[in-house]
């Protein structure tokens, strides 16, 4: 994408739109909100631009303007069809990046998809699924500013046959204090347009490193299941967690194992079953850093 300028982009993006690599999905994009132009041309500078017009496209995706009362929202489509309420106008990027993972975690049941972020180092995958405010993104950015292959900040696409996890790296998306913290430690690494007053605060998306887009059709096996959490000033602490509770817990971040039916709830028992699994508290991220590369090292 970064063979266009901002002005070619936006052109491009209020007329027949642009067709995207997203892996593994292909995604064609609409919007004449500047705001969206300015965070594809930052955030997907190196991804490819098909041309092609006979190109598959999964998503035909958009964010459009409008008009409601005294002040200006914009809404998301896919298809034409609108799943969401309708956002203030600042956050029309991160609207797009919403968008997007709604329509693969509605859409792709290829997979299993779990809620949760995805990292990678000498051939073995950490599946980190947590909730909101666990600080798992900050976690994960930090982590793969430290060397670890993103696979995804937001999903495990697990093939339900292999039980390989498919990457899909895409944008990190921080919230609130967490921006900081990761500016700070990476002064270099390119931000997307920060969306302010948002339901989840302030967001700004991330970058992410050569190596996670280079890579990103190498599927991976997963070895761990972490489950962290990010307590202010706590020690490092870890546990061992149970393999009936991290089925429970990984069943009830799965956003379609049910779709898949025995063969779904087969796949997680067999993913708990090979993985080593594991409560994780922090509260300062250079500590958890460092035992996560320990998980790491090659036996």
């Amino acid at each position: 994408m970064s063979s266009l300028s901002l002005d070619e982009l936006a052109t491009r993006l209020d007329g027949a739109g642009v067709c995207v690599s997203v892996p593994p999905f292909v995604m064609r994009i609409r919007s004449p909100i500047p705001v969206v132009a300015q965070g594809l041309r930052s955030m997907y500078a190196s991804h490819a631009l098909l041309e092609d017009d006979d190109q598959f496209v999964d998503f035909h995706v958009a964010v459009k303007p409008r008009r409601r009362l005294f002040k200006s929202v914009c809404v998301f489509e896919m298809d034409g069809f609108e799943p969401f309420t309708p956002l203030a106008y600042g956050e029309a990027y991160a609207f797009l990046e919403w968008g997007m993972n709604w329509c693969v975690t509605s859409y792709c049941h290829t997979w299993i998809t779990v809620h949760s972020a995805v990292l990678e180092r000498n051939g073995h995958v950490v599946l980190l699924p947590a909730p909101p405010g666990s600080g798992k993104s900050t976690l994960c950015a930090a982590l793969m500013l430290s060397g670890w292959r993103l696979l995804s900040d937001e999903m495990a696409l697990l093939d339900p046959v292999t039980g390989l996890v498919t990457p899909s790296p895409r944008p990190v998306s921080l919230k609130n204090h967490s921006i900081e913290v990761i500016r700070r430690r990476a002064p270099d690494v390119g931000f997307g347009p920060v969306a302010h007053d948002t339901m989840k605060g302030t967001v700004a998306h991330m970058r992410i490193s050569a190596d996670s887009l280079s890579r990103a059709h190498e599927p991976a096996r997963p070895a761990w299941v972490v489950f962290p959490k990010f307590e202010q000033g706590a020690p490092l602490t870890v546990a061992a967690r149970g393999k009936a509770s991290a089925l429970v817990e990984l069943a009830s971040n799965s956003f379609n194992h049910h779709v898949h039916g025995r063969a779904g709830f087969d796949a997680l028992v067999a993913l708990v079953d090979r993985c080593d699994c594991h409560d994780l508290s922090y509260g300062q991220l250079d500590e958890a850093i460092a035992w996560f590369s320990q998980l790491a090292v090659p036996a």
